[in-house]
């Protein structure tokens, strides 16, 4: 029984810290440090403009996808 009690009381501390540090690092690969409000709108404006285009695109090719 103690070493579950060890192992419980070091892993999830580890798990924490793992998982805020990968949430750190996932928001500043999104948006550097030093981009601007401008570039920051610019860049969500560019992933809309994808996202809109990627479902126009598999309406247009909807058939060719049936296939698969």
């Amino acid at each position: 029984m103690l070493p579950v009690v060890i192992f419980v009381a070091v892993a999830v501390p580890l798990l924490i810290v793992g998982f805020f540090a990968m949430r750190r690092s996932t928001a500043a690969g999104e948006h550097p440090p030093t981009e601007t409000d401008a570039e920051r709108l610019r860049t969500e404006q560019e992933f809309e403009a994808a996202e809109r285009y990627q479902e126009q695109w598999r309406e247009e090719h909807k058939h060719d996808l049936d296939h698969l």
